[in-house]
């Protein structure tokens, strides 16, 4: 599933085409994605401007002049291309259809975007503008970890006495929003802090010691274009390359990278995901 740095490349590949544009046209060809479109969504959409398209956590939000807001998720096989676009940054001509093309949207300058997406558990929904920070897939997120609002002193406050794993606890959206799986093995190796430690008995220069940590690790891979492990693909239709700098995800039984560690990368199983880690530097 697409983690924060997908979806940050996504909103950015999406934005020259779409912010400031109208919808003059969209092309709803099912019923449903993970849950039913909202009624009317169609024509809800149709001539309305978007007046500025944003990401929370693994979410976009198109916000419209209509006074309502288009929630994306992308779901686990969801991408979302463009044709046509005038700048020339894209493929000009609108390529055939496909079989899970969902929604297409034609904006008024000349761009075509397509969803796509063949598991089918994306999602999309129109809400008010003024009431979306109050929709239940947003109202009970956490900080950004890019923001302002994710610091050392608030992280250290939600990770008080938990007993959790921090592997765990990092991967609840209501700590810090938009970590996943790939980046939170990363960044806890970068610290060196072990995915198996319980949240509540780390050290609080240890807890303050993945705030920056975990901001690099984001920033490198959005300027990788994320990483494409199965399904993910750019607003481009390119790949994603962070996937060529993990230094623990997905290399079970290979030597650790870290400079004068003579450990191996392992897996364990937490909570059902699978956790890369050297078991020998990482504490």
């Amino acid at each position: 599933m697409p983690e924060l740095p997908e979806v940050e490349t996504v909103r950015r590949g999406l934005a020259p085409s779409m912010q400031d544009a109208t919808i003059v046209k969209v092309q709803v060809n099912r019923p449903d994605l993970r849950w039913p479109f909202p009624k009317n969504m169609a024509a809800r959409l149709s001539g309305a401007r978007v007046t500025a398209l944003r990401r929370r956590s693994k979410y976009i939000l198109a916000d419209l002049s209509t006074g309502e807001t288009l929630l994306i998720h992308l779901g686990m096989s969801g991408r979302m291309t463009v044709s046509g676009d005038p700048l020339g940054q894209f493929v000009h001509d609108h390529p055939r259809a496909e079989k899970h093309d969902h929604v297409v949207f034609d904006m008024s300058n000349g761009a075509r975007v397509t969803f796509n997406d063949p598991r089918r558990f994306g999602a999309m929904d129109l809400r008010s503008t003024r009431d979306i920070d109050t929709h239940p897939l947003l109202a009970k997120l956490g900080p950004e970890p890019l923001g302002n609002d994710f610091h050392e002193d608030g992280l250290v406050s939600r990770l008080e006495g938990r007993n959790t794993p921090i592997k765990s606890a990092l991967l609840d959206q209501r700590i810090v929003a938009g970590l996943g799986n790939i980046y939170v093995c990363e960044a806890l190796f970068r610290a060196g802090i072990s995915p198996r430690r319980k949240a509540g008995t780390l050290a609080q220069r240890r807890v303050r010691s993945l705030v920056p940590v975990i901001r690099t690790v984001l920033q490198e891979a959005i300027q990788s274009g994320g990483s494409s492990l199965r399904d993910f693909r750019q607003a481009n239709g390119e790949l994603g390359y962070f996937q060529h700098s993990f230094d623990v995800y997905g290399r079970e039984n290979a030597p650790c990278r870290r400079d004068g560690c003579t450990g191996t990368i392992a897996r364990i199983t937490q909570s059902g995901r699978s956790s890369f880690y050297c078991p020998l530097c990482q504490r």
